[in-house]
């Protein structure tokens, strides 16, 4: 019988899922990391909340470990490269609290716009100072929703209830889903620039990090007014601290930091700043829901080896295993491609299987290919949940096979409609096991995909490789490979360059400068 500790503070009701799916359950909280570590190797589960540190310390003792499971969204405390590298699987529960964090942003929201905070602590003082709070009505404000997915659609949702006109920054939001949502769609410059109140509800990711900074605070409209129940990181604090003190944002209410636990902060003390300790998912309601779903997930990975909400495991049989594992690095390849090189909002996607492997189970790959595509922006997207994200942005997925092989004996080609335009690229197998770029929007190139990548459209005229390997040694970068494909001599050109250092943006903009370019890109993979 499969064997579970609980170390966090979970349901009693999860306790009685395990047994009742057949599986022993301990419930041991408040462990110290020995102590943790001195008993963990006797347990085939751990579930958890956000308290228990699970360390590649931790997991090295973990011999008999197969599964963790994360009763919430956020795995900061797991180390989760260190657990695939055990073969341990890493679950969480991503939908559990959205509509308790969507709520306790708009209570912040009505607290900040009525200073009820301040209010309060002066009346409890036996003050009366009805005159000093003076605040603001939602009613016919403009909202700017920062991160319009699950939880900032519903956020927007609840605007729109209270009559606010909601504009929305989200790359990944089509026209039709914002329609739905009756939101308008918008940059985010002119949502900083429109925006009476602004709300954040986007993963911390390379792309997100600080998108609040002093640059960005300077373009909101005077008075504007903060809201960050996401992640902290997402503003730079000291930023919004000295747009505080200039008056120019009225005031911000916090319920994430940079640091955690926040026991200091430069923004603490100022009663134009409204801060709670990381609530967002602390109700009755969302606590029950995430600790069912975890055990309920739990059991059935230890019960069935059923998947459901991975971070680090494909939903795969063990009979299909070993015919896709070659296919899965090509589908994650092909979708990170096609998703650093889309910048506009997804409409659609299609996924095209020819030859050999159009007679395998390709559903798991197409969510490899979703997983792919949209990680760039969402750093919680798996190929469990990337067919649930596509489906509540209303990005239409689509499969084709044709058993019958063209150049290559196996071929998976992703098609990728935007707002703007379509975006292909086709990948095969060499050798049966290598992947390899085949063709980037029509064009022939073959490459293999490395760390660090320059993807550039360009102009077939002379002296362009020249200028661009001039340009990258006077920058320090070396260059180890580089592929070029071409329509037809003088017409449109792509080069592929694997590099051996990070291409910054300085460096990334004067290779955009050259001449012949039309688009320079720098691309990223594992590894």
């Amino acid at each position: 019988m499969p064997k579970v500790l609980i170390s966090d503070s979970l349901s009693p009701r999860a306790v009685e899922i395990f047994k009742e799916r057949g599986v022993e359950v301990d419930v041991i909280t408040g462990l110290k990391p020995d102590e943790l570590k001195a008993i963990i190797g006797k347990y085939d589960g751990l579930a958890i909340r956000s308290s228990t540190k699970v360390t590649k310390e931790v997991l090295a003792v973990a011999t008999n470990l197969k599964v963790v499971g994360r009763a919430g969204i956020g795995v900061d405390n797991v180390d989760v490269p260190a657990a695939t590298a055990h073969g341990v699987v890493v679950m969480n529960t991503p939908f559990g609290n959205s509509i308790t964090t969507a709520e306790h942003a708009i209570a912040m929201m009505f607290a900040l716009a009525r200073e009820i905070p301040a209010a309060n602590t002066s009346t409890h003082a036996g003050k009366w100072e009805k005159n000093r709070f003076m605040g603001v009505e939602l009613y016919g404000k403009t909202l700017g929703v920062i991160g319009c997915g699950n939880i900032g659609s519903i956020v927007a949702d609840r605007a729109v209830g209270l009559k606010m006109r909601v504009v929305a920054f989200d790359p990944f939001l089509s026209a039709e889903r914002a329609q739905d949502l009756g939101v308008e769609k918008v940059e985010l410059d002119e949502l900083l620039r429109r925006a009476d109140f602004i709300t954040l509800h986007t993963p911390l990711t390379d792309a997100t990090r600080n998108v609040l900074d002093a640059k960005a605070l300077a373009k909101t409209k005077p008075g504007v007014r903060i809201i960050n129940c996401a992640r902290g990181g997402l503003i730079v604090e000291a930023d919004l601290k000295a747009a505080l003190d200039s008056g120019h944002v009225a005031g911000a209410a916090l319920d994430v930091f940079a640091e955690e636990p926040a026991k200091e902060s430069i923004l603490f003390g100022n009663e134009k700043i409204i801060c709670t300790p990381h609530l967002g998912a602390s109700t009755t309601e969302a606590q029950e829901n995430v600790a069912l779903q975890v055990a309920e997930q739990m059991s059935d990975f230890l019960v069935t080896g059923a998947v459901v909400n991975a971070l680090n495991m494909p939903s795969v049989s063990a009979e299909d295993a070993p015919k896709l594992k070659p296919y899965m690095k090509l589908a994650e390849q092909l979708g990170g491609f096609a998703g650093q090189i889309t910048e506009t909002g997804l409409k659609s996607v299609t996924v095209e299987y020819e030859g050999q492997v159009a007679d395998l189970n390709t559903r798991p790959l197409t969510a490899i290919v979703l997983m792919g595509l949209l990680s760039p922006l969402l750093a919680s997207v798996n190929m469990v949940n990337a067919p649930v994200i596509a489906r509540e942005r209303d990005i239409k997925v689509a499969e084709t096979k044709r058993e019958e092989a063209a150049d290559y004996q196996t071929l998976i080609r992703v098609v990728v409609q935007t707002e703007r335009a379509t975006r292909t690229v086709a990948g095969t197998l060499f050798g049966g096991e290598k992947p390899r770029i085949v063709q980037i929007e029509e064009v022939p190139v073959e490459a293999e995909l490395s760390e660090h990548m320059l993807f550039i459209r360009n102009e077939d005229k002379p002296g362009f490789i020249g200028k661009l390997g001039t340009t990258l040694g006077d920058a320090g970068v070396n260059i180890a490979t580089f592929h070029l494909g071409r329509t037809e001599a003088g017409a449109n050109a792509i080069a592929l360059v694997s590099v051996d250092q990070e291409v910054n943006d300085a460096l990334l903009e004067r290779i955009q400068g050259l001449p012949s370019v039309v688009r320079a890109k720098a691309l990223r993979f594992q590894a």
